[in-house]
């Protein structure tokens, strides 16, 4: 399965020089599939943080970016022994590119859908329905509404994939609409990792914010009961403690 771009370093090393600054080079590996012709191999050369020169395996050669960097660059593509090792380091690329496609970027992870109610946008329609979809992989994705099992197209707005930083992904779709009294609304979702598509229905018996505060309602009763009960337990204890004095 192709990724539109992905990134691997494949090493990295730092020199010290004795005043503090630092001289290191980077290479890496750009690839969209494991084909030897999506992948490039690139060196960079840096000097207290600033790159100078690189290669790149679609040129063949080094460039440099100032006035060092093309000196250095010019000395260094007139080693041809070096040269030809960096143009075949995409060999070393399609290696970890492998063992990447192997262990992980051929796996997919099934996503989790949590389908809720929001205030419309100010639009035409009185109600609107956000499908959002979480921790899937791969990023390529579906999601659709359907509406008495027919598939919604207008009214529906959806972001993009959204990146977690963790290989996970999510989505959100938004649909605004004006309901209808005993329909049925759904969200589809369709991924890798389904063997079919994950239909998550709406229930509009009673809204999410609706049932939350029932809940918070029914909590605070209950915790006013049990203190009343205990303040009457405790006065009926003092009240069997006193000691009666018959008045003069």
């Amino acid at each position: 399965m192709a990724s539109s771009f992905l990134r691997v370093s494949l090493l990295f090393i730092s020199l010290y020089t004795a005043d503090g600054f630092m001289e290191y080079f980077l290479s890496r590996c750009d690839y969209n599939s494991s084909d030897l012709k999506d992948i490039e191999y690139i060196q960079s050369l840096y000097y207290n943080k600033v790159e100078f020169a690189r290669f790149s395996s679609s040129l063949g050669k080094f460039v440099g970016y100032n006035e060092f960097g093309v000196k250095k660059a010019e000395d260094l593509n007139n080693n041809p022994s070096y040269l030809a090792w960096l143009r075949n380091a995409k060999l070393y690329c399609k290696f970890y590119i492998d063992l990447a496609y192997d262990h992980f970027l051929s796996k997919s992870v099934r996503p989790h859908v949590v389908l809720s109610s929001t205030a419309p946008s100010g639009g035409k329609h009185s109600a609107m329905l956000v499908c959002s979809v979480y921790d899937f992989y791969p990023k390529q994705i579906r999601v659709k509404w359907t509406r008495d099992g027919q598939e919604v197209t207008s009214d529906v707005t959806s972001t993009d994939e959204l990146a977690d930083g963790d290989w996970y992904y999510q989505i959100h779709s938004h649909l605004e609409y004006t309901p209808r009294s005993g329909e049925k609304i759904s969200c589809m979702v369709e991924h890798a990792s389904l063997r079919e598509p994950l239909i998550t229905n709406w229930d509009p018996s009673m809204p999410e914010s609706e049932r939350n505060k029932i809940a918070i309602g029914a909590s605070g009763l209950i915790l006013g009961l049990v203190l009343s009960l205990a303040g009457f337990i405790y006065y009926k204890r003092k009240a069997r403690g006193r000691i009666l004095v018959p008045s003069s």
